[in-house]
């Protein structure tokens, strides 16, 4: 039986009593939306309400003596120091798609529902608009909306022969979470949940990079080229559809891989089954090492004998829905990337139809 994506609604097993409201800093202008919804969140609906310790920080917000006793009611935490993610029932993001690839990353397991507003300069993934998002947020409090499920890829990083590094309170030397590795002899493992795209490419060298693409176990390929990108269907629409590749719906249980700048011309960007196992190597004769990052974060060198896994991740990003997912998906294409748009070619008249 396969699913229609329209029957994917929010439905609360009991009302909602936290939220996380993520937003993006430095950037003045969604000072006064983030203090109009904390307000909102708080004195009309009573949530508690879960803000990063560094977005109070602002002195716009730290200065306000009219924002206090709201401010004094916040639950603050510290990105890879705070664990909430059993805290928190729904999240609201005021930004970009940033916004949106940050509370991911912040729920390396099951992710709340997220409530994305667009207040930033794309908007591909934020549905929402701001001018009356006080009817917006009660109807997704009452569990009134469609949802759209964003897989994430599942991503396990080995790497042989490192240095042990100390580790004192919980984080290393090198500023990583001790609490995503797990030693080995001779070996370090990490994993992430990504949303947008896993990227190797050649770094700062200025050779082609070489890496040897398997899926299943099976070598199915080797990218000579600026490196490859391993997508979910969400990150179709970002530097996988700038390198060339076709954009495909989030309710498509697919993964993409999209080669940057391959010195082939047969090399095309290509969509195999969700569920699937990549894995992606160093060639053993590449001349120079390659470098990763997920989602555009942690990036890091990877050396030969290290090794890249890549699978579809059981914990999908549910990503609550402005009208329906279809309807919300060819919106953003119109407005974000202006799929399709050209000037319209004239009828014929009847005289030069005569």
């Amino acid at each position: 039986h396969i699913q229609d994506p329209a029957s994917q609604r929010l439905t609360w097993n009991k009302p909602p009593k936290s939220v996380l409201v993520i937003k993006k800093i430095r950037d003045a202008s969604l000072l006064q939306p983030f203090k109009e919804l904390c307000v909102y969140l708080t004195e009309e609906n009573n949530m508690i309400v879960y803000v990063e310790k560094k977005v109070l920080e602002d002195p716009a917000i730290a200065n306000d003596e009219n924002f206090g006793p709201v401010k004094k009611k916040f639950c603050t935490f510290r990105e890879d120091y705070d664990d909430i993610s059993n805290q928190i029932d729904f999240i609201i993001c005021l930004g970009g798609d940033g916004t949106l690839l940050y509370a991911s990353s912040l729920f390396q397991g099951s992710v709340p529902p997220v409530m994305a507003f667009h207040l930033g300069s794309l908007g591909f993934l934020t549905p929402f608009n701001f001018e009356n998002f006080q009817s917006q947020v009660t109807q997704v409090i009452e569990g009134n909306a469609a949802l759209v499920l964003r897989s994430r890829l599942k991503v396990k990083v080995v790497k042989e022969h490192r240095e042990k590094s100390t580790v004192q309170n919980g984080i290393e030397e090198n500023g990583m979470v001790s609490a995503n590795l797990e030693k080995e002899v001779g070996k370090q493992i990490m994993q992430y949940q990504v949303l947008n795209e896993v990227v190797v490419d050649r770094g700062p060298s200025s050779y082609l990079s070489n890496v040897d693409v398997f899926l299943d176990g099976h070598l199915i390929t080797t990218v000579q080229g600026d490196g490859v990108i391993v997508s979910t269907p969400t990150g179709s629409t970002a530097y996988a559809a700038a390198a060339g590749a076709s954009m495909i719906h989030p309710n498509v249980p697919a993964i993409m891989i999209t080669p940057i700048c391959p010195h082939s011309l047969s090399f095309r960007p290509i969509v195999v089954p969700a569920g699937v196992e990549l894995k992606i190597m160093l060639s053993p004769d590449a001349r120079n090492t390659a470098w990763v990052s997920f989602d555009g974060r942690k990036r890091q060198e990877i050396c030969h004998g290290d090794s890249i896994s890549i699978t579809t991740s059981c914990y999908p990003l549910p990503s609550i829905c402005y009208r329906d997912p279809v309807s919300d998906w060819f919106e953003s294409l119109a407005e974000c990337l202006h799929w399709n748009v050209r000037k319209k070619q004239n009828n014929f008249t009847v005289e030069e139809e005569e």
